[in-house]
């Protein structure tokens, strides 16, 4: 065995060694070697290592004591003393920049961890998360823009499982385009990933077609012992977008001065041509109509329907109907 090998194998050693006789105290050598799987020789050896282990600062007060007579000296009665480690008892507190390290750490494994480890460690997270929120001495770590949201991931792993098992699930869902929630039956394809959101790809039973969820909408999902109706199928590769072009979608050609040129960074477009006159044209695909009457008394006066016509009749329906409530 090299040096590095056994320096490795030594580290284990005391790793578990230190909560043995914080658990057990005083211990007779040849029991505790017996306990640890170990020589007396080589707990003997462990121990003096030991003897240079403690808190920050390495002065003597710092170090974990050991009393080495009552095991080397002939008339010793052979039991292991550790003292000065009184610390050793209590619960470990983390600070917040340990916590932080911790948590972004353990984000970066989730990534690429399979399910079950990621089931494990959004446990883990979530409990090093709110133990560092409500601790009394330890402020509130902020986790960024970019933090994985726990409840959510929990909410990915229950619905992959419900997919890989063919049940349905009964989904409470919040929809922007009506400011409504509705209750859909759905049979679960999987979890996929588009643009920073995690969304479940489902055959939903009330549009009788497939459809796309966005987790963070999600309030309720409740997974059914009912199995899927529905043949089993893949969930859809969202690489070149989120909107596949059907029967249920209709190209929209807005034109927009500067005022609006923010709907090309907020909203998914199909194409996006600049004018001579400074303002945008963008194309893309509307699903309901009403979200677009929405959009663009948001946008009003600074945003217009080039095409289709169709469309310019129901806002300006919608706005008229707007105005009337203020006479």
């Amino acid at each position: 065995m090299n040096a590095s090998q056994g320096a490795k194998d030594q580290v284990g050693r005391l790793l578990t060694l230190v909560p043995y006789l914080n658990v057990r105290g005083p211990v007779p050598l040849q029991e505790a070697a017996r306990d640890l799987g170990v020589t007396p020789r080589q707990l003997l050896s462990d121990l003096k290592v030991l003897l240079m282990c403690g808190l920050p600062g390495g002065y003597p007060d710092d170090l974990i004591d050991v009393d080495l007579d009552a095991l080397q000296d002939p008339d010793g009665d052979g039991v292991i003393r550790v003292s000065n480690a009184d610390y050793l008892a209590r619960p470990m507190r983390l600070t917040p920049t340990e916590a932080s390290a911790v948590i972004v750490a353990l984000r970066a494994l989730r990534n690429g961890a399979g399910a079950e480890t990621r089931e494990i460690v959004d446990r883990a997270l979530a409990k090093l998360e709110a133990a560092a929120a409500e601790g009394s001495d330890v402020p509130r770590i902020d986790p960024g823009q970019d933090a994985a949201d726990t409840d959510q991931a929990l909410l990915a792993t229950r619905l992959q499982e419900a997919a890989d098992r063919r049940r349905q699930v009964l989904l409470t869902y919040y929809v922007p385009s009506r400011d409504e929630e509705s209750e859909r039956r759905v049979d679960p394809r999987g979890v996929v990933t588009a643009n920073g959101f995690s969304y479940l790809d489902a055959w939903c039973h009330s549009a009788e077609a497939p459809r796309l969820f966005r987790l963070d909408r999600i309030s309720r999902a409740e997974v059914l012992d009912d199995p899927i109706r529905t043949e089993p199928e893949a969930p859809r590769d969202l690489a070149d977008g989120l909107f596949a072009r059907s029967e249920e979608t209709t190209r929209v050609t807005l034109r927009l001065a500067p005022q609006a040129r923010w709907v090309v960074e907020y909203y998914p477009v199909e194409d996006v041509r600049t004018l001579v006159d400074g303002s945008t044209e963008v194309d893309l695909l509307v699903a309901d109509r009403r979200w677009l009457d929405r959009l663009l008394l948001r946008l009003a006066p600074y945003a217009s329907i080039v095409r289709p016509a169709e469309f310019t009749d129901s806002f300006t329906a919608a706005a008229q109907a707007a105005l009337r409530l203020y006479s």
